[in-house]
């Protein structure tokens, strides 16, 4: 049963709202304590358990310049959150038997298997283990615009060693690959973009896009309050990541920042680039949104005509290149499997067999098929911890604690076969 919480809390004179079903209040508990002592600007949280809708909260401001409300149907970019979005589209491709994943991606694209690439597998890449994060070559949004440019210059990337000895964090450029990879899978060649709205979004009714369009207004979007230098300098977590990030020659930088970056899918007049697919770091949403896509994923897939052997496949442990999970770009252990992050003892989500993405600034979508949770959060201003933003974890902490209350449900498979 639902609890209508409406304008059921003032967080900073601005009013919260939404539902969360009865047994889920400590979860609403924390989102409106993130307001009063986690500094919350604006945001949403939404979570799906074995497919039905238990928390559904927004509120807080969405620009902080103006002062707008966030509403209910407000989108924000969600940076790297966006890739999890992005891997479920090659989920599908792998389900509709168009793309193994053990399979050497110069199988589907022969003409990558230039430059010492010929033996990288569609797992490798798309665990980051292919020594392609940055690019050799200028990329810019013309580039990046053009596809068949883009695939050129991706052919064109030399590894920065040889694949499948370390994992460096292809920040944007695993995006653009895993499109190409789709284009050439897909018998009706979409881009990933295109895929994701026809495939998955439209299906399920979400607002969330990988190629926003032209006619989303304005009004409808957040934008992102940065954290001022003081509170990076002071608060940043982990310290050696944000050295990494000030030197421009670094990995991290290199993967992030640079040809094209991070703000090519950024637009002064209009807050985002409209028409331009950046499926790594550009995708914009609602956490309703991400929250009901990984439901689907954490139980059955039957909306979206997933096999089990493909959920099967992304629930198991990731397989580390043969230097280990040691990320170059990172600095630090982390954990990917088949696009998606995987939960480690320095990130964690969700339970063993769980996989999703974080993004920076604090967004975060997961599926838990063990627990039935498909997850989201967003948020108007960008926390300073990469390991999980003290406003995210509060609520996933808050989520699990009511679930290790609940008598345990069986997982969907399971419910069909009884």
């Amino acid at each position: 049963m639902a609890t209508n919480t409406g304008t059921m809390a003032t967080a900073a004179s601005h009013a919260i709202e939404g539902h969360v079903s009865r047994g889920f209040e400590p979860v609403r508990n924390a989102f409106e304590e993130n307001f009063a002592r986690r500094h919350e600007l604006g945001g949403a949280c939404c979570i799906h358990h074995y497919g039905e809708k238990v928390v559904d909260l927004w509120g807080g401001i969405r620009n902080k310049v103006t002062g707008e409300l966030w509403e209910r149907d407000t989108m924000v970019v969600v940076h790297s959150a966006t890739k999890g979005l992005a891997a479920m589209t090659l989920a599908i491709a792998h389900s509709r038997g168009w793309l193994d994943y053990e399979e050497r991606v110069s199988t589907y694209w022969p003409e990558f298997a230039q430059n010492g690439k010929d033996t990288i597998t569609v797992r490798q890449i798309l665990a980051h283990q292919a020594g392609l994060f940055a690019f050799d070559e200028p990329v810019d949004r013309a580039t990046v615009a053009n596809p068949d440019l883009l695939a050129g210059v991706m052919a064109r990337h030399k590894p920065a060693w040889m694949p499948g000895t370390r994992q460096a964090y292809h920040g944007l450029t695993l995006g653009f690959y895993e499109g190409e990879l789709l284009r050439r899978v897909d018998p009706r060649h979409r881009t990933l973009g295109q895929f994701f709205q026809d495939e998955i979004a439209t299906p399920l009714r979400e607002d969330f896009y990988i190629r926003l369009p032209e006619e989303i207004p304005n009004a409808r979007f957040a934008t992102l309050s940065p954290p001022g230098m003081i509170k990076m300098l002071i608060g940043f977590r982990p310290v050696r990541l944000l050295l990494e990030g000030l030197n421009r020659r670094s990995n991290i930088s290199r993967a992030l920042s640079a040809n094209p970056g991070t703000a090519v899918y950024l637009d002064a007049a209009r807050v985002y680039a409209r028409n331009l697919e950046v499926p790594a770091g550009g995708g914009v949403g609602t956490a309703r949104s991400m929250a009901h896509a990984y439901g689907v994923f954490a139980t059955d897939g039957r909306e979206l005509g997933l096999r089990q052997e493909t959920l099967d496949l992304l629930a198991a442990p990731a397989i580390p290149p043969a230097h280990g999970f040691y990320d170059e770009c990172l600095k630090g252990e982390v954990q990917f499997s088949l696009g998606f992050m995987k939960p480690s003892a320095n990130w964690r989500f969700g339970g063993a067999g769980s996989f999703g993405s974080p993004g920076t600034g604090g967004a975060l979508g997961f599926a838990d098929p063990d627990a039935g949770i498909g997850y989201g959060y967003v948020t108007s201003r960008m926390g300073t911890v990469f390991t999980g933003d003290p406003r995210d974890v509060a609520l996933r902490d808050a989520l699990y604690a009511v679930l290790r209350s609940r008598p345990r449900q069986p997982l969907a498979a399971e419910r069909i076969a009884s």
